[in-house]
């Protein structure tokens, strides 16, 4: 008998913009609790964005531009493991994309933060950027192993 599945609470918009992705950015941005730091963080983000136009819109756009449609995942057949091509659920798709984002923003050096988040997404929206390339190297990962696509379970 299979156990039953957890409940995902609901996360309610943030206040400024009205946006559930926004808010999860928010929470992906916090660290060790400090979610005005990160709010903070994010709004001078936006703000930064906000000279170049909608920054909601530049930001969605950006997630839209880093989310994977494949990924691969390791398979023991045989006593072999095989990478073996999937496709991404859209929940863990927007949690890589962001990830990715912010991970493309943390590695750049020389400046605050908010800077370098507007640059990665700015950067993103434009299909360049450090997170494009982690996203054009999973999808060539699953290309070279499609061979592998029989085993998915």
């Amino acid at each position: 008998m299979r156990r039953p599945l957890k409940r995902k609470t609901a996360l309610h918009p943030d206040f400024t913009y009205n946006s559930v992705k926004v808010a999860k950015f928010i929470n992906c941005i916090m660290e060790r609790g400090k979610k005005n730091t990160a709010r903070k963080i994010v709004y001078d983000t936006f703000h930064i964005l906000k000279e170049k136009g909608d920054p909601v819109e530049i930001f969605e756009t950006a997630i839209r531009n880093v989310e994977p449609s494949v990924e691969v995942r390791s398979r023991r057949v045989g006593g072999a493991n095989y990478q073996v091509p999937v496709e991404v659920r859209a929940e863990r798709r927007l949690a890589l994309a962001i990830r990715w984002i912010i991970e493309a923003a943390q590695n750049r050096k020389g400046m605050p933060m908010h800077k370098k988040l507007a640059d990665e997404l700015l950067l993103a929206s434009k299909k360049e950027g450090e997170a494009i390339k982690r996203r054009e190297n999973t999808h060539k990962m699953a290309e070279a192993n499609k061979a592998f696509a029989h085993f998915a379970w």
